[in-house]
């Protein structure tokens, strides 16, 4: 579906919405809903939404980790690994 195909008036929506609907689903790409001759809403098939949330929280971690280094709240891995050893011993001395 090409851009000019991904956009549509609200009105379209409303008169075609099972066949939008379709479309869609079919072929994957997001359709941008105008109002008004500006863009509102962006509709997007299931797959697609789930695989833009993952993304977005990729990047939100990745933001999170670039601050943590940028301030210092760092540790060396094999801090890291030999505390998490001596956490996983003393469990299985309780357990």
């Amino acid at each position: 579906m090409g851009l000019k195909d991904s956009i549509q008036p609200i009105t379209y929506l409303k008169n075609h919405t099972a066949d939008l609907v379709r479309r869609v689903a079919d072929e994957g790409g997001p359709v941008i809903i105008t109002q008004n001759g500006r863009a509102k809403v962006v509709v997007l098939d299931v797959e697609m939404y789930d695989q833009w949330r993952e993304a977005t929280t990729l990047l939100k971690i990745l933001a999170m980790s670039e601050a943590s280094v940028r301030a210092g709240r760092v540790r060396r891995q094999s801090d890291v690994f030999r505390r998490a050893k001596e956490v996983i011993r003393k469990a299985r001395r309780r357990g």
